[in-house]
């Protein structure tokens, strides 16, 4: 594509990816993008898997594929082979890019295509660049939301005139193949600015990098600024010009620490299918005490409606819907998406600050009330005697749903008596867990997102084991 090349000319001779050789990039993206105009001589575009683990050969890859118009599927090069099989099922692609580190069976060997190797089958999609993203949400079940160059441009132009138009410096410590690392490429690729790729334990072991971070952005997911609340990380981390915080819910207790460090967080609202946030709340908000999302960026409309589909006023808890230049097309291989009705509760107040309650699939209804999650999560947080807590609702035939606790103890000590006596003044009596179940670790993904099928089978298997105990 035309203006990928423009970006790639422009940013050949500059030293830009630190910590990493940036003319290696340039070199490599060139060398990739001949080698796949070659195969341009068919009707439909080639579809191509780029599943690298280095990263300076992943966003060659990804640029390569781009600048030559072809299908490209970011994928998770650490997936296991059930997930591999899923890909393979609905992409069949023509061309991957990377080293895959699965022991397969034959049936899945065989769709494995080496480089260049072309597909006969045409797409079921227009014959234009589109860039398959993965979004998981929390099934697990992998699918791909289609995004343009022109959706994710707009995503970056809107980040950039909302914070003010500078080049965009990124310290990126979150996965490529994910729409929260992509866009931080992406905005310091397309805006002049420099960028560092390191992994997230390497931050957690104290490997240092000798820059000013207060020229930079990092992202974070609450889970990962949580094991950084240390007074050495923390100090750190105070320098940044922006600690951008999403992905997950994140609790009251995490963010009074991060504002006692004086850490300039900015609270972020967005998802795969928005390429990453629409909403953002500035750092000097939230350091004078503001904990909602933010505002709505500029390229984006976000609108708080009803059940019948009526825009609510400021106040009023409904639906978060979107329209945005950046939303995706739909989900591949096929699906439209005009405007997204998300899956989240929330309003906005008067200074127009969007606020998340919780999302509507989570609800719990028990005994005939309504319980958000999110909620009873903060307040068993605050208790400190947990280091990680998820609260869903399992069938219950008197109930409908029972509110159920999931949690990692932080000691020995938080036991389920101990923890039930902690929240009794905190919440009223149809919001307090009815069963406690003590787990080694929830089953999150890199973004900080919890498997919901994966938990709830892993409760419900423990809550057997538990009443047969009780019983004998």
């Amino acid at each position: 594509m035309e203006g990928t090349l423009v970006y790639l000319k422009q940013r050949a001779n500059e030293d830009w990816l630190i910590g990493h050789d940036s003319h290696q990039f340039s070199k490599l993206s060139e060398q990739l993008f001949l080698d796949l105009t070659q195969q341009k001589n068919r009707k439909a575009p080639l579809k191509i898997i780029v599943a690298e683990q280095e990263p300076v050969r992943f966003l060659a890859s990804f640029i390569a594929a781009c600048a030559a118009e072809c299908y490209v599927f970011l994928c998770n090069p650490n997936w296991v082979e059930q997930e591999w099989q899923q890909v393979f099922n609905l992409v069949q692609p023509d061309v991957v890019l990377g080293d895959l580190p699965v022991v397969s069976p034959k049936s899945l060997v065989n769709s494995f295509l080496p480089p260049l190797h072309l597909n006969n089958k045409q797409p079921a999609t227009d014959n234009k660049l589109q860039i398959m993203i993965p979004t998981g949400g929390s099934s697990g079940q992998i699918r791909f939301a289609i995004h343009t160059w022109e959706t994710l441009m707009a995503s970056v132009r809107g980040f950039h005139q909302y914070f003010g138009e500078k080049p965009i410096n990124s310290f990126c410590v979150l996965p490529l193949y994910h729409v929260s690392g992509l866009m931080q490429f992406l905005r310091s690729f397309t805006t002049g600015g420099r960028m560092v790729i390191l992994p997230f334990k390497a931050l957690v072991t104290g490997e240092e990098y000798h820059l000013d971070p207060g020229e930079f952005f990092i992202s974070l997911v609450p889970t990962q600024l949580a094991r950084l609340i240390t007074p050495g990380s923390s100090t750190w981390l105070s320098r940044f010009q922006t600690v951008l915080l999403g992905g997950a819910p994140a609790w009251a207790e995490l963010l009074e620490q991060a504002r006692g460090y004086n850490i300039p967080v900015a609270l972020t609202y967005g998802m795969t299918e928005t390429a990453s946030q629409v909403v953002t709340l500035k750092p000097e908000d939230f350091l004078s005490g503001n904990n909602s999302c933010g505002q709505v960026l500029p390229h984006a409309r976000v609108t708080i409606r009803s059940s019948t589909d009526e825009i609510l006023g400021a106040n009023q808890t409904g639906i978060v819907t979107i329209e945005s230049d950046s939303l995706a097309l739909g989900y591949y291989p096929h699906g439209e998406i005009q405007n997204l009705k998300s899956d989240d509760l929330g309003f906005f107040d008067k200074q127009g600050y969007l606020t998340i309650v919780g999302r509507r699939s989570h609800k719990i209804i028990t005994g005939g009330e309504n319980v958000f999650p999110a909620e009873i999560e903060a307040v068993i947080r605050s208790t400190q005697l947990v280091s990680d807590v998820c609260v869903i609702g399992l069938p219950d035939d008197y109930w409908g749903q029972a509110v159920t606790a999931v949690y990692v103890p932080s000691s020995l000590k938080a036991s389920p008596t101990l923890l039930k006596t902690a929240v009794e003044n905190k919440l009223c009596k149809f919001k307090r867990p009815k069963y406690w179940v003590t787990v080694e670790h929830l089953p999150r993904n890199a973004q900080g997102k919890v498997n919901y099928e994966q938990l709830k089978r892993l409760t419900a298997n423990s809550l057997v084991e538990l009443l047969q105990v009780n019983q004998k």
